[in-house]
């Protein structure tokens, strides 16, 4: 992993001791072999094959999606090296990564019954708006809308109380939500969330720009890069898609702010609208 300016904030507030006491889950095993087969300078089906083939539920996560609605196949898939012909080497590549993120952050809380699904859908609705971007990796949106909100399932489980200041930070108009969770926990999701995107290899500006995710001034300072302002603000666009889906208003921060992400990123309210139905079916497909 090579030096980044976020490891030196992350060395920082790893010492305070509201932070020190949080329980960053290692790496999985698996999203390190993952991580692997992602580096070389080509995907190897095989290597995926056999990495998704080694565990029956990660196995099952892609037959079923490759049977899911959004491909309307004559006949279902029976095998993961069938399931990887009909969803293509990168869209199988990022579904594992989400399995394997959800499995191993894996919290039992009302709190977080649908957290999954908004991750992926996050995830997905990034990666498309990348995709719109010059020189810019779509794959780095995948990674940031997916661990965007990390921090949250972490902190449920290390923090007592945590759960309660979720419900209070989204009631209050007065405050934002991370100053809610700083008022009573001394530390929040976006930076626990930036602390695991290191600890399980994440690139740098990918944990930057988590830990600077509800900070949109950032939009405008020249000292992060281009490609940490480009994640927070489509970010927030993937969030007001997700919530569209989803039939939820628009977030206050969406209100706040969306104008100026959309101008960040030269994206027009037709632009916006039109993904709205690009995304439908595959925001519909995914199910954990």
């Amino acid at each position: 992993m090579t030096t980044h300016p976020i490891d030196q904030d992350i060395q920082k507030v790893r010492l305070l001791p509201a932070v020190r006491a949080i329980v960053i889950p290692p790496c999985p095993e698996s999203l390190l072999r993952l991580q692997a087969i992602l580096a070389a300078p080509e995907l190897d089906a095989g290597a995926i094959d056999q990495l998704a083939s080694s565990d029956v539920a990660m196995a099952a996560a892609l037959i079923r999606q490759a049977n899911s609605p959004l491909y309307a196949l004559a006949q279902p898939v029976q095998t993961v090296g069938m399931a990887l012909t009909v969803l293509g080497l990168r869209p199988a590549v990022e579904l594992l990564s989400a399995f394997i993120t959800r499995h191993a952050l894996q919290v039992r809380s009302p709190l977080l019954e649908h957290f999954w699904e908004s991750s992926q859908r996050r995830a997905i609705a990034c990666e498309h708006i990348g995709r719109q971007l010059y020189s810019f990796d779509p794959g780095l949106g995948y990674s940031f809308g997916l661990f965007c909100h990390v921090g949250m399932p972490v902190l449920v489980k290390a923090v007592r109380g945590y759960a309660s200041t979720v419900t209070e930070a989204l009631a209050r108009q007065d405050r934002t939500f991370t100053q809610t969770e700083n008022a009573n926990h001394r530390t929040d999701h976006a930076v626990v969330g930036a602390i695991v995107a290191r600890t399980w290899h994440l690139t740098g500006d990918v944990a930057q720009a988590i830990w600077l995710h509800h900070d949109f001034s950032c939009l405008q300072e020249g000292q992060f890069s281009p490609t940490v302002r480009h994640l927070v603000a489509l970010g927030l666009l993937a969030e007001y898609l997700v919530h569209h889906h989803e039939g939820l208003e628009p977030s206050r921060e969406w209100r706040q702010h969306g104008e100026a992400c959309m101008a960040s990123l030269d994206v027009t309210h037709d632009e916006l609208n039109h993904w709205v139905d690009d995304l439908f079916p595959a925001f519909e497909a995914v199910r954990f």
